[in-house]
């Protein structure tokens, strides 16, 4: 379904499971986790069906950021940080969520930063999940090279530099099957359906390059769960040991996953979810 978040911006919309359920005899509400997809230029579909084994515990939304995926397509103008971190706040404003459970992974997880630093009070918990605070580039180059060779650092700095339809296509096709230590079911067919070179393009020459998160990590007030895989060329887990301390002490947890590339609940379902059960039920 399509949700207009404010007029004349409508964005995709996905539920799994109620929010209200039968606890003896009254209705118990369950908290609602949600979940802020990566990319830039890619939609929900990663999350899928992987998050489905959490409705037990809450309600889960998922849904494609601005311009991305089934959403309404949207002018450059708007593909920003600031602007996509607000659309949580009128997301759920417009479905009536309260104090949600953001989970953001890869790009989500800028989002979610920026969203935390902006509205510190809006969210329950807070899930950063394979993520940076800035750039980092001279942190990818050498695990890509590690793991794919020379050629691999090559498309990868040149991908990371000045994206192309070129050098794109070839860092889908050769660098990103490095991201993860165990294959997807599916491959990344599913999400690159619908992938928006664009979005990509214009976000890395115009905020990416630039980009540092960590000083409005301070302002959080709500619990945050930093999860990292030790293998993640993309989103180092230095990058995520950063953030970690750029987080209130006595706010974060920072867990490093040993056999995880980018996103542990895609290499380390078992123990990923664990993790995300018990910081979501605390």
């Amino acid at each position: 379904m399509r949700i207009e978040i404010t007029p004349g911006v409508r964005l995709f919309v996905d539920i799994d499971g109620f929010g209200l359920v039968p606890d003896g005899p009254a209705m118990r509400e369950k908290p609602t986790l949600l979940l802020l997809h990566g990319g830039p230029g890619f939609d929900h579909s990663g999350f899928k069906p992987a998050f489905s084994q959490l409705a037990d515990l809450c309600q889960i939304v998922t849904y494609d950021h601005r311009g991305h995926g089934r959403s309404d397509p949207r002018p450059d103008s708007e593909w920003t940080l600031d602007t996509w971190a607000d659309d949580v706040v009128r997301l759920c404003n417009a479905l009536g969520i309260e104090r949600p459970i953001v989970l953001g992974q890869s790009f989500g997880g800028f989002v979610a930063q920026r969203y935390l630093a902006r509205h510190p009070g809006h969210p329950a918990k807070v899930i950063l999940s394979s993520t940076s605070a800035a750039f980092n580039l001279d942190r990818k180059l050498p695990i890509f090279e590690h793991l794919g060779g020379p050629a691999a650092r090559a498309l990868a700095e040149a991908f990371w530099r000045a994206p192309t339809e070129a050098n794109t296509e070839a860092y889908l096709r050769e660098v990103l099957p490095l991201y993860n230590t165990r294959p997807a079911p599916n491959g990344d067919a599913r999400t690159r359906a619908r992938y928006h070179l664009a979005i990509l393009r214009h976000f890395i020459v115009h905020e990416m390059q630039a980009m540092d998160l960590a000083p409005g990590l301070a302002a959080a007030r709500c619990p945050v769960l930093v999860m990292a895989g030790a293998h993640d060329p993309v989103c180092p887990p230095a990058d995520s040991a950063d953030i970690a301390a750029a987080l209130p002490p006595d706010r974060v947890e920072l867990q490093v996953y040993p056999g995880s590339g980018h996103g542990a609940w895609r290499d380390e379902p078992e123990a990923a979810f664990a993790a995300l059960r018990r910081f979501i039920a605390a």
